[in-house]
């Protein structure tokens, strides 16, 4: 059976924990920053973990991970 290959994008973008759940960095920390409030700021520079539903979707592009 050919090897299944890793979706180069999705390794980049999300990191496994060591319990299995996907991290990925949460959005609006590009640009516009000066209008956002602290708090919100400090909260967008955490990952955070995925649902389990955006998980499943994403585990099969990562089918070693």
């Amino acid at each position: 059976m050919p090897t299944l290959k890793t979706v180069k994008g999705v390794k980049e973008r999300f990191k496994v924990t060591g319990t299995g759940k996907l991290l990925a960095h949460k959005s609006g920390r590009r640009h516009l920053l000066s209008g956002k409030r602290a708090k919100l700021k400090r909260h967008l520079r955490r990952p955070s973990v995925l649902s389990e539903r955006d998980a499943r979707s994403i585990r099969t592009l990562m089918p070693y991970a």
